[in-house]
Parts: C-alpha cells; structure tokens; sequence
C-alpha cells in the first residue's frame, strides 16, 4: 500500500529566466525520492554563464553594437516585425487616447512595480519571486 504525500504540501514548478548582470535559467520542481512511498522532494536545476563559460562575458548591448558596426543585421528586427508590432499596439495607443480609457498603474523607478501587478497575481493565489534565484 502506498502512502501518498499531501498534495496541498508540494512546491510549485518555479522556471526562472535571468538576465543582466547573472544571466542564466533556473528550474525547480518536487521529484520522488527514490526507495520511498510517493515522498516528494523539491530539487534545484541552475544554469549560469558566469559558472560554465571562462573568460569575459560580453555587455548586453556589447555584441549587438558589434554587429551593427560589422553591417550584420542577424540579430535586429525585421521591418515586417516592427510593422507587425505597430498594428498590435496602435489599437493600445487608440484606446488611452479615449475619455474612457483604463487607468495606468504608476510605480517608482527602480522598483518591483505597481501595486496592481500584485492585486492581479493575488486574484489566483500567486505571488512574484523577486530577482532571479531559487532561494527568493
């Protein structure tokens, strides 16, 4: 007979994308211990450029301003794509201009954002994990 663990008790998935200034991709999910009845126990996975790859890591901007000078246009956008974008949002831009428009939220810079992003998150019982590591 199996004693099955608590479902209420597990973790949640967490896959966490990091960008500048520790680039990498963290996930973390419950995995059964082997040799056990159904016991669940949360594992890390992590991945940093800084800890697999040796020497300078190039700036965020460093290899695009590269490539712009080189005349390599692999890594901008398409004029397809901008164009794209704009009838996405032009829709967005014409609704704020209207009497009726939904407020926007305003929030410091530098800060983690509007109280509103966290309302939303709340309305399904989730919460934002602040910076990008497995222990936060």
């Amino acid at each position: 007979m199996f004693a099955y663990q608590d479902a209420s008790r597990l973790m949640p998935n967490v896959l966490s994308l990091c960008i500048q200034p520790d680039e990498g991709i963290h996930l973390q999910f419950e995995a059964k211990q082997p040799d056990s009845d159904q016991q669940m126990l949360p594992v890390d996975m992590d991945f940093h450029y800084c800890d697999a790859f040796q020497g300078n890591l190039p700036d965020a901007y460093e290899r695009l301003l590269l490539e712009a000078l080189e005349g390599d246009a692999s890594l901008f956008t398409r004029s397809d794509m901008i164009e794209a974008a704009w009838r996405i949002i032009d829709p967005v831009i014409y609704a704020w201009g209207k009497d009726n428009k939904p407020g926007l939220a305003f929030y410091p810079s530098g800060s983690w954002g509007p109280d509103a992003a966290d309302a939303l998150l709340q309305q399904d019982g989730r919460t934002w994990r602040l910076g990008c590591s497995l222990d936060s």
